[in-house]
């Protein structure tokens, strides 16, 4: 950073500031990785588009990308199962990059051609993750070759650095909210089989359970049933 005058990196840290103040205000995971890969393409030099992917058991899902290019580019990964953002998440590596997509490539000889084509010229993949967790990678790419330079790099790390934060806080939120709706349903399905079928407490939940596992139906999708029809589940 040394090489960067220092009022360039005061602006950027103010800008970083912004950003996670705005991505606390997002009201779902959603918001919070759509304004995550719009964010990339304001604070990292050269970065034309964004996106945010994941792989869970060898499969690539698209959580967030600035454009249909972006969506594009994640499923070419996902067909040839290889691209830097594929392997910053399977092999955990913090930063790849591929300066220019003219030149051939051994890491990845048949995604850069590919990427070529859709008119890429460069990109960096971040893996977005905590200590907890493994979140996703965070994509950038450029029209032009040798986009990225060390500036790029450090502020690609650091966006992502934040922005994982943030996608964790925003998916706990998420989660704990949906297991509040939850309990809250199951609580009022059984409120109403304790008062039309006379059942004591536990002998509500014990319906419910026992349903839910013959059925192979979730607990809250039968606790959901009951309140909507008001009858005991057979």
């Amino acid at each position: 950073m040394s090489q960067v005058p220092g009022e360039v990196w005061e602006q950027f840290a103010i800008a970083v500031a912004e950003m996670a103040r705005d991505l606390l205000t997002q009201d779902s995971t959603q918001g919070t990785l759509d304004r995550i890969v719009e964010h990339a393409t304001v604070l990292i030099n050269g970065c034309d588009e964004a996106g945010i992917l994941t792989v869970r058991q060898g499969e690539v899902h698209a959580l967030a990308a600035t454009s249909d290019l972006v969506r594009h580019a994640d499923r070419i990964q996902q067909d040839l199962r290889e691209g830097p953002c594929f392997d910053a998440v399977t092999d955990r590596q913090q930063i790849y990059a591929i300066e220019d997509m003219r030149e051939p490539n051994d890491n990845w000889p048949h995604f850069t051609p590919r990427l070529r084509k859709l008119g890429m010229g460069s990109m960096m993949g971040f893996l977005l993750f905590t200590e907890d967790d493994d979140l996703g990678a965070l994509n950038v790419y450029s029209r032009d070759p040798n986009a990225f330079d060390e500036t790029a790099r450090r502020a690609g790390w650091i966006l992502a650095s934040h922005a994982a934060v943030a996608f964790s806080a925003a998916r706990t939120h998420q989660q704990l909210g949906h297991a509040l709706e939850t309990r809250h349903e199951i609580g009022e399905a059984m409120g109403i089989l304790m008062e039309r079928y006379g059942l004591t407490e536990d002998a509500a939940f014990k319906v419910l359970k026992k349903t839910s596992q013959d059925r192979n139906v979730k607990l809250r999708e039968i606790a959901r049933q009951v309140c909507r029809t008001g009858e005991k589940p057979s």
